[in-house]
């Protein structure tokens, strides 16, 4: 059996998660970057790999953890279960809300058997309301909490931010805040709690800024319009004469004033800088400047002030020589992700080990919690749980490259 390490500052948490897709896997990984020793829970149907990642280790968001494979529709998957409850201090699920008390392993099961577990829950609409249980993506989340209506530019539809605002900052993010605030709270009080997290609310929360200008009156919700959603000529990106992009952010008065002086503009050339009536022709006037130039001299020539900054394409965002000397990206088995953040002084994080198979640690990671072998033999010989068996080319691609603990240096 391999022995792990938890470095991080949650070193000695022990965390249950519970298989599912999006803000729950991401949750998952920022505890088990910090030092949470977490055991992925996943469905013995799908102990094989399937889908369009195929190949596990570009599953970045299941990495640091053991997976094991389990039958929740078996008898014996749900004592599985509530056996690693048993010694736990969190568990986290991603489904419908009376999905897991159908399944025997809902937040009062787990409580009879540990009353101090937080139990983290992940959702679209949350675990009340009229659309308690309606289903959703990432968009459906946050056009409901009026974030996506701010996002686009003008006279164009909204933009959907990637999974951003829903699934990772106002879904992952926010749980694992919560989780870490309720284990916390537990070790005063003794008794764990139900952590509701639900995707609308988060991506809400994540504009409460723009709420509160929109209810002041201080904010157009005609998208593209405003100071920092692309309707500012001095806070936008434009094109370069080499086809690259450049982010300008010219907002205060100093940093404007050293804009117009990169860009070799004459500030008597043009209108006031908040007169929103004229920033369309000054737009113009930007991009027309910056397109004589390529993208690295105008990085160059801002010689490192603020206002002005070379757009990354992802790739090159891995070699800017800052990020490397950083350590914000690592390579693990082979593949390129961010590094697990913040940075801590005494207990750094770092990434444990690369993403698992489905199934893949079943008999290894329940010895490891401490589940007697008798008890373990019983659930695989009952179907409750399965050991994915790797091939010789996934076995080879899990070890391969390892994991680095440094900042990429090709």
């Amino acid at each position: 059996m391999t022995k792990r390490s938890f470095t991080g500052p949650l070193a000695g948490l022990k965390v249950v998660e519970i298989g599912s897709i999006g803000p729950g896997p991401f949750c998952a990984m920022l505890l088990a970057d910090l030092g949470a020793e977490v055991i992925r829970v996943d469905r013995a149907s799908g102990s094989t790999l399937v889908g369009p990642n195929s190949d596990f280790r570009t599953e970045v968001m299941h990495r640091g953890r053991r997976s094991i494979a389990v039958d929740l529709k078996n008898p014996e998957g749900r004592e599985v279960v509530l056996e690693l409850v048993r010694d736990a201090d969190v568990l986290i699920e991603g489904f419908r809300p009376g999905v897991t008390e159908r399944l025997g392993i809902g937040p009062d099961d787990c409580a009879g058997v540990n009353e101090r577990l937080v139990y983290g829950r992940m959702t679209g609409y949350g675990q009340d309301g009229p659309m308690a249980q309606a289903v959703g993506h990432d968009i459906n989340y946050i056009a409901q909490s009026g974030v996506l209506a701010l996002l686009g530019r003008a006279g164009q539809p909204p933009t959907p931010p990637l999974s951003l605002a829903g699934d990772f900052g106002g879904g992952g993010m926010l749980l694992a805040l919560g989780v870490v605030s309720a284990v916390l709270e537990a070790r005063t009080s003794g008794k764990g709690q139900i952590v509701d997290a639900a995707m609308v609310d988060g991506s809400a929360l994540l504009g409460a800024a723009f709420h509160g200008f929109v209810s002041g009156g201080t904010w157009s919700t005609t998208r593209g319009t405003n100071i920092v959603d692309s309707g500012a000529p001095f806070y936008d990106v434009y094109e370069t004469s080499d086809g690259k992009w450049l982010a300008v952010g010219g907002m205060e008065p100093h940093f404007y004033t050293e804009l117009l002086e990169i860009l070799e503009i004459d500030p008597e050339s043009l209108p006031d800088q908040h007169d929103q009536s004229r920033w369309p022709e000054m737009k113009k006037i930007f991009a027309d400047a910056v397109g004589a130039r390529p993208r690295d001299e105008w990085v160059e020539r801002a010689n490192g002030r603020g206002c002005i900054s070379a757009m990354l394409e992802v790739e090159e965002s891995w070699q800017h020589p800052h990020n490397v000397a950083r350590g914000t990206f690592v390579e693990v088995a082979g593949i390129t992700q961010p590094s697990p953040q913040p940075k801590f002084s005494r207990t750094p994080a770092e990434v444990d080990c690369p993403p698992p198979a489905p199934g893949e640690h079943t008999l290894e990671a329940l010895g490891a919690w401490g589940v007697p072998t008798e008890r373990i033999n019983q659930w695989a010989a009952s179907g409750a749980i399965v050991q994915t068996e790797l091939t010789a080319t996934d076995s080879s691609r899990a070890s391969s490259s390892g994991t680095e603990k440094e900042g990429l240096t090709r």
